[in-house]
């Protein structure tokens, strides 16, 4: 498992969100742009329409093991902001790893034949 810086300050969520690029999903919004550093720093933002504390904090963990899920596929150098859409519902966490692979995959930053190559060990 590789260390991973977390985004804390405004200014670096907001150079992420203006700068980046993003894909929506039906769960969670991924937005990705490359930093020049040799590792990868990762933001999650609930919004409060997303439900009370309880279910946010929720989501945030769910999005927080969906990307340790597949950290080590995920190519480095970029800064990644993963935001929960605004529904009270909370997904099925099989249902966000799937929706979160196909977004990495949609924003070219999930290598897919690393993930075959261990996959079939």
């Amino acid at each position: 498992m590789r260390k991973t810086v977390t985004l804390k300050k405004n200014y670096e969520f907001s150079r992420v969100f203006n700068k980046g690029s993003f894909y929506v999903g039906r769960h969670i919004t991924v937005y990705v742009l490359p930093n020049k550093l040799s590792s990868n720093r990762i933001g999650i933002s609930v919004s409060k329409k997303a439900g009370n504390a309880v279910i946010r904090n929720r989501k945030k963990r769910l999005v927080r093991e969906a990307y340790r899920h597949y950290e080590e596929y995920i190519r480095t150098g970029i800064d990644m902001v993963i935001a929960a859409r605004g529904d009270e519902t909370i997904p099925k966490y099989g249902a966000l790893l799937k929706e979160f692979k196909y977004l990495l995959k949609k924003l070219q930053v999930f290598d897919q034949e690393k993930y075959d190559c261990l996959k079939e060990l």
